[in-house]
Order: C-alpha cells, then sequence, then structure tokens
C-alpha cells in the first residue's frame, strides 16, 4: 500500500513543480513510510511513498516502462490478487523485471489498455502516464476500497490519494460552499459519491476510470452492481459462497512482510482469523490477532436491540479455538478524546468520533507487530447483516435507514447556509438517485425488488463510509489492511442470491453462517451480530462536553457553519437523536463537533 499524487498540465511546464510536489509527497508520508519518489517531465508530475509488502526491493515507484519508442510511467496504491495469473498470461508476450503487483498492473495497461481494469482482481488506485499519447490514465478499484480524490481547472489536473496532500498544493483553496456544508451537517460522516466535500475537490467513483487529455477529464463507469437470474439450490449456493470465501481470504495473505487479523468476537473476522490461523498452521507460523476494549466496559455496558452482548467473551473463546497469538488494545478516555484530533487529520475530514479513534490508536498498536492486516468490513453490507435489512418496517421507510435526523441535523445549519440549503430535499433526493440506480429484474417480487435497492443503498454509502475509516486509520500508521469479503466476486454474486437464502433459518447473514460453519466454535457461529465497539463509559460524554463547552467559550470558525445555540442546546443532553445510526449517539454528536471544530483550524478551511 502507498500514497499517490501527481500533475499533469498541457499548458504549464510541470518540471518546475518540485516544491509542490514534495509538499504532497511530505502529506501523504505516513501511507507510505518505507520509500518515496518523484518523477518530473514536461507535461507530468508522479509523486509516491511506498509501504513495502511485495517484492521489497524491485517494486519501487514512479515505475516506468519502454515499449518500443513508447514509454509509460505509473504510480500505484493497492494490491493486485491475481497477480501471478496475470503474469503469466502476459509473460507470453512481456518480459518482467520484478515480482510486484504494480509491474503487472502497468503491463496490463500496455497490453490491454483501459479495459485493463475488468482483469483486476484486488483494491487499487493508480494513474498511469502515456508519453506517446501525452495523457494520463487513472482507475480506482471496484468497491472503493482505496481512495483516489482529484482537483481539475482549465490548465491542469491535481489527483491524490487523500484530501489533505491536494491540499498541500499551492493553487488548491480549502474553502467550502453550500454543497460542503449540506455534506458536513447533513450527509457526515458519509459523502455524497465523488464529492470531496472541499469546493472543487472531488474522487473519482468506485468502479471508474477515464483519462484526462488536451480534451479534459473523461471519466467512465467499468463496473457496477448487475442483476441476473440465479438458479441454484439453497446448497449450491452455500457450496458457491464457500468457495468464493475462502478463495478470497487466502489470495489476500501472500505478502512478503508479516500478516495478522483484527478479532472481534464477531462471525466475520471470526472467519477471516479462522481461514488466516490454518493457512499459517501449514506454513509452520502462527497467526496474530489483535482486538480493541475500553477500560471500564465490563463495569458500564449495556444490551441494546443493535449491541446484545460484549466482545471480550467471545474474542477469549475465538483466540484459544485459534491458538493465536492475541493482542488486546485496552483505550482509556482521556487518550479518546485526545485522539480525535488526529483521527481527524487522518481522514482528512470530520469523521466517526470515537470509532474513528479507538481504531487509529488500534492501528498504532498493530504496526508494533506487522504490516499487513485482514478485516471483516463489509460482509453486512453484503449479506444483509445488518438490522434495517431484516425489519420490514424499517427496511421498507423511504430514506437512507441509518440517518433518520434530516430534521434534526438541519437545525445545526447556520442561517446563511439554512437559507441556500433545502435539507430535506438534498438527503431525499441523494437517497432516490441510488435506490432507483440499484439494477432489478422483471421477475423481482417486491421484497427482491427492496432487497436489492438496500444493497446499493449500503453499498454506496454505508460501506463506503467504513471503508473510508479503515483505509485513512490504518494508513496514518503505515498498516495495510485488507478486506476479503470487499473480493467484487462475491458482492456480484451475492447481489443476485434470494434473500430467503440470505435470511437462511431466520439469522442475520444466515447462509454465510451456514457455508462457513466448520470454521467456526458454535457459540462463535451462533452469535448474533454485534457492531464495532464503542466506550459506554460516561466518563467519555462528561469529557467531550467539557472539550466542546472550552472550544466555544475560546471562539471557533465552525459558528460560520453551525449555529451556535444548537451547540449550547447539544451540551446540555437534552436531546438523544441517533445522528448516524447506532454507531453516532449524544456522545459522538458533541464528539464530531470537536472534529469539525478541529478539522477547519487545522486545514485553514475558509467558508
Amino acid at each position: 500500500m502507498c500514497g499517490i499524487a501527481g500533475a499533469i498540465s498541457f499548458i504549464e511546464d510541470m518540471r518546475g513543480e518540485m516544491k509542490s510536489c514534495e509538499a504532497m509527497q511530505s502529506a501523504l508520508l505516513r501511507r507510505g513510510p518505507d520509500q518515496r519518489g518523484i518523477v518530473l517531465s514536461r507535461n507530468a508530475a508522479l509523486i509516491h511513498t511506498r509501504l513495502a509488502v511485495i517484492d521489497i526491493s524491485g517494486g519501487r515507484q514512479p515505475m516506468s516502462c519502454a515499449c518500443g519508442e513508447k514509454k509509460y510511467t505509473i504510480v500505484y496504491n493497492g494490491e493486485l490478487y491475481n497477480t501471478e495469473e496475470l503474469r503469466r498470461e502476459l509473460s507470453a508476450d512481456m518480459d518482467f523485471d520484478t515480482r510486484s503487483d504494480t509491474e503487472v498492473v502497468l503491463k496490463s495497461y500496455i497490453m490491454w489498455g483501459e479495459k485493463c481494469v475488468e482483469r483486476l482482481n484486488g483494491i487499487f488506485a493508480f494513474a498511469i502516464y502515456d508519453e506517446a499519447e501525452d495523457r494520463v490514465f487513472m482507475a480506482r478499484d471496484r468497491i472503493g476500497v482505496k481512495p483516489l480524490f482529484y482537483w481539475v481547472d482549465e490548465r491542469k489536473l491535481v489527483f491524490a490519494s487523500e484530501i489533505p496532500a491536494l491540499l498541500a498544493h499551492p493553487d488548491i483553496p480549502a474553502e467550502i460552499d453550500e454543497t460542503g456544508a449540506a455534506e458536513l451537517i447533513l450527509m457526515a460522516p458519509g459523502r455524497t459519491p465523488g464529492c470531496g466535500v472541499i469546493k472543487g475537490i472531488n474522487e473519482v467513483k468506485p468502479g471508474w476510470c477515464g483519462y484526462y487529455s488536451r480534451s479534459g477529464l473523461e471519466l467512465r463507469e467499468y463496473w457496477r452492481l448487475r442483476a441476473f437470474e440465479l438458479h441454484e439450490t439453497f446448497e449450491q449456493t452455500a457450496e458457491h459462497v464457500r468457495e468464493l470465501v475462502l478463495d478470497s481470504i487466502r489470495r489476500q495473505l501472500v505478502s512478503d512482510v508479516p500478516v495478522c487479523t483484527f478479532l472481534s468476537g464477531g462471525l466475520d473476522s471470526s472467519l477471516i482469523s479462522s481461514v488466516a490461523a490454518s493457512e499459517l498452521k501449514k506454513q509452520g507460523r502462527q497467526l496474530s490477532t489483535f482486538s480493541v476494549d475500553y477500560l471500564g466496559n465490563d463495569k458500564y455496558f449495556q444490551k441494546s436491540h443493535f449491541q446484545p452482548d460484549s466482545d471480550p467473551e467471545y474474542i477469549r473463546i475465538m483466540a484459544e479455538y485459534l491458538g493465536s497469538d492475541h493482542h488486546w488494545r485496552t483505550v482509556e478516555v482521556p487518550e479518546l478524546v485526545e485522539a480525535l484530533d488526529e483521527a481527524t487529520e487522518a481522514r482528512g475530514l470530520p469523521g466517526m468520533a470515537d470509532v474513528d479513534a479507538s481504531l487509529l490508536l488500534l492501528c498504532r498498536e498493530i504496526k508494533e507487530y506487522g504490516t499487513v492486516a485482514l478485516s471483516g468490513e463489509c460482509a453486512d453490507e453484503i449479506f444483509g447483516g445488518y438490522p434495517w435489512y431484516r425489519d420490514k418496517d424499517i427496511r421498507m421507510t423511504d430514506g437512507f435507514p441509518w440517518a433518520q435526523s434530516t430534521a434534526y441535523r438541519s437545525r445545526f445549519l447556520s442561517d446563511r447556509f439554512a437559507d441556500m440549503i433545502n435539507s430535506t430535499d438534498y438527503v431525499y433526493s441523494a437517497y432516490c438517485r441510488t435506490a432507483d440506480y440499484a439494477e432489478k429484474l422483471p421477475s423481482d417480487n417486491e421484497t427482491e425488488g427492496r432487497m436489492k435497492e438496500m444493497t446499493q443503498l449500503n453499498f454506496t454509502w454505508f460501506m463506503q463510509t467504513l471503508l473510508d475509516r479503515k483505509d485513512r486509520m490504518s494508513m496514518y500508521s503505515g498498516l495495510e489492511v485488507r478486506v476479503p469479503f470487499c473480493d467484487y466476486r462475491i458482492a456480484e454474486y451475492l447481489y443476485n442470491v434470494p434473500w430467503e437464502y440470505k435470511d437462511w433459518q431466520g439469522r442475520e447473514k444466515g447462509l454465510l453462517r451456514e457455508a462457513m460453519k466448520e470454521w467456526l466454535p458454535e457459540k462463535v457461529l451462533r452469535r448474533k451480530k454485534s457492531p464495532y465497539p464503542k466506550t459506554h463509559d460516561p466518563a467519555f460524554l462528561e469529557a467531550v462536553t467539557k472539550k466542546l463547552r472550552r472550544i466555544l467559550d475560546e471562539g471557533t470558525p465552525m459558528t460560520e457553519l453551525v449555529k451556535r445555540k444548537e451547540l449550547e442546546r447539544l451540551l446540555k443532553h437534552e436531546d438523544h437523536v441517533q445522528w448516524y445510526g447506532q454507531l453516532m449517539n449524544l456522545p459522538q454528536t458533541i464528539a464530531f463537533f470537536i472534529q469539525l471544530d478541529h478539522w477547519m483550524k487545522h486545514f485553514d478551511i475558509k467558508v
């Protein structure tokens, strides 16, 4: 994994851009602490920071390749899981100088042009400058695990893995307009697909690619969830799922550096850890597993509909079952509050409050032991694990099921932006666009049609928020996190599996449980879904309340966006409205505004 950036211009001479390139590179050093490189030419400046995982000595970037009189140069962030298959296919016509997947991606483009993306199985964002054609090709993986932001005007295109790297470029102003205000107050920590929140900054959407040339920027969609008829019995479907999941996990264990796993004691991380432990054992190696807990949660934890039990008991069961070298990261309230600012800097935007901050602290711990970790994200979106999939009333209600708080959120908009933004329309139209985009079959009944809409909604919004979080918090610590359930083959297949199969025996992710039942102890296999853990200590609410009070007393630029009287009311703890599903309640809402304040100050954001 790495950080990439660059600037392309057909008007300005990019050979004079070293100073701005070094500034952007510095903003990406945490993503790639092992190696760095910059290549300047007349029309292109390409920047790279490397986290070395495969072919440590041979995978340096930017990487160039000459093919006849043509020259191509790539900057690439990601991991390719079908590297060897593609290398064998390409070797009939091309020689390879390294074992790196970077060279495979580059030569795939040389061989197949823009259609190369259809052959890549992995998580990636890359840019290839084609010197002969004088254009750059950019692409992002199908599901959007790896980020790629850009800014373009009539003179140049600037791109980077992260927003802070773009803001390091002297031509890009750190400004927000009414769209940015709407995203921050009405949508965050989610983002409208393709929106970078800051004025002029956009993101290449998952499954999109395209060229920037003298004709301008032209992007196209190369992949999406497609509906097709599936004629399989439940037993055949379970076997198909088992093959896909096992293949994905095993492919993602390939690394020249140590691999470990996140372990929450839930179904998804436990399955990945079980397969990983089995594969490592064949090599005579022991799996290292990592969990996060909060000091005092054993005392303050309270059962709820969303979180029926806490993790530690199940983590201990799994660690013993796996025989893993298990590590706990116990987080205390003061360090959690302190990490809110750093988590904001890592995300480049205000985010998921303590849920981000605790992950940042956990990733920092893991980095002490290894460079690559596997995580269970995205199984819930793909297999239908969330409560809103299974509660018919919530499922059939118009609107994002995790964000039914538009009226509450809109109260926070300052008068200036409240007059400019129709909050209800902004959120509802975004919902409708996504729901209408879901591809269906004429034969789908009401339930199957709605389930495809729900999958598309989760895939496009909720899952992207979690993938943003995992990428930024991990890469900020120089840790590569792979997500086996994000294999596009799993997503394509599961989109068309009937709901009655996914909900087998009336259990969330019943199909996945049945398909993988041989890999887990019974108690973990049957455990009810539980979300990412957060602190239940009332000291956290007290601490963030004091911190936000201090911010308001000292003065804050966010009152240009947010009504001060609503922040004052928030500090009275009178409202208990979910800001973003079960992950963000009153303490997290207060913490979000702490992050918003720090974001505006740290990046000098102007309104």
